[in-house]
C-alpha cells in the first residue's frame, strides 16, 4: 500500500531510539499517522513541527498497518509565531482539536483547506480571529453538529441575529429572544461571517469561542466518549478572558 500527498503536521512524538510517530492532516486521507525513521533525531526536529506543510509518502504492507512516512519539508509555520503567544496558542489549539475530534483515515478536504488558510494567516501576520472561529464551526459541521446561523429559529427573520440556542444551534434575533436572552449563547459577527469588519475583534473572538466551545464540549466531546476538550484550546480561550493580555 502506498500514497503520496501534502499534509499538515499535527504532532510528532519520539518512537524508540531514533524514530518518531507523525500525525498529519491531509485532504484525501484525513488524519493519518505513520512512523518516520530518524524522525526523533536532531536533523528532523525542525521539520516535524506543528503546522508545518509536508510532502508525504506513506507505505505499508497492509492498509491496516501504521506504516512509514517519507517526509519532505515544504513550509515551516511555527517559527514565524514564536514571538506571538496568541498566534502560537491558536496553532496549538488547531492541532489539538484536529487530533481530538477527527477520525483516522477519513477524507477531510474542507477542513484541510480551511486549516491551510488559517495557518497561513497565523504565520504571515494576517487577521485570523474569524478564520479560527470559522474552522471550529466547520469542525462541528463536518462532525454532524453544524450550527444554523442563517435565519432566526423563532421568527424566520434573517437580520438582527444576535444569539444562538444552546440546544438546537440555531440563530435567534434579539427581538425574538425576549426574556430568553440570558439563557442563549452570543452570536458575534465573526462567527456568522469570518470576513466581517468588526470594531472590537477581541470581544468578538471571546464571544465566538464561548459559543463554539459550548457545542464542542457538551455535544461533540460526549459523542467521542466523554473526553474533555484539549488543554490547548483552554489556553487559547484564556488568552481572551476578560479582554486578554
Amino acid at each position: 500500500m502506498e500514497w503520496a500527498e501534502e499534509g499538515i503536521c499535527l504532532s510528532a512524538r519520539r518512537h524508540g531510539e531514533s524514530a518518531a510517530i507523525l500525525e498529519v492532516l491531509t485532504a484525501l486521507h484525513g488524519r493519518h499517522s505513520g512512523v518516520v525513521r530518524g524522525g526523533g533525531g536532531r536533523r528532523m526536529a525542525p521539520v516535524l513541527q506543528p503546522g508545518a506543510q509536508l510532502q508525504l509518502t506513506w507505505r505499508a504492507r497492509l492498509d491496516s498497518h501504521i506504516g512509514h512516512f517519507t517526509v519532505e519539508p515544504l513550509r515551516a509555520r511555527a517559527p514565524a509565531m514564536m514571538n506571538d503567544a496568541e498566534r502560537l496558542a491558536a496553532l496549538n489549539a488547531f492541532c489539538a482539536l484536529a487530533l481530538f475530534a477527527l477520525p483516522e483515515r477519513e477524507p477531510q478536504p474542507r477542513l484541510y483547506a480551511a486549516g491551510l488558510g488559517l495557518l497561513d494567516l497565523l504565520a504571515t501576520g494576517g487577521e485570523w480571529y474569524g478564520a479560527y472561529l470559522g474552522w471550529e464551526r466547520l469542525l462541528l459541521e463536518e462532525s454532524g453538529y453544524g450550527l444554523d446561523l442563517s435565519v432566526c429559529a423563532l421568527s424566520g427573520a434573517r437580520t438582527g441575529l444576535a444569539f444562538v440556542s444552546p440546544r438546537s444551534g440555531r440563530a435567534v434575533t434579539a427581538a425574538a429572544a425576549g426574556d430568553l436572552a440570558p439563557r442563549l449563547l452570543p452570536l458575534p459577527a465573526l462567527l456568522a461571517d469570518p470576513a466581517a469588519a468588526v470594531a472590537e475583534p477581541r470581544a468578538e473572538m471571546r464571544a465566538g469561542l464561548r459559543t463554539t466551545g459550548h457545542f464542542l464540549a457538551l455535544v461533540l466531546a460526549p459523542a467521542l466518549g466523554e473526553r474533555p476538550l484539549p488543554e490547548a484550546r483552554a489556553r487559547l480561550v484564556a488568552r481572551f478572558a476578560n479582554g486578554g493580555d
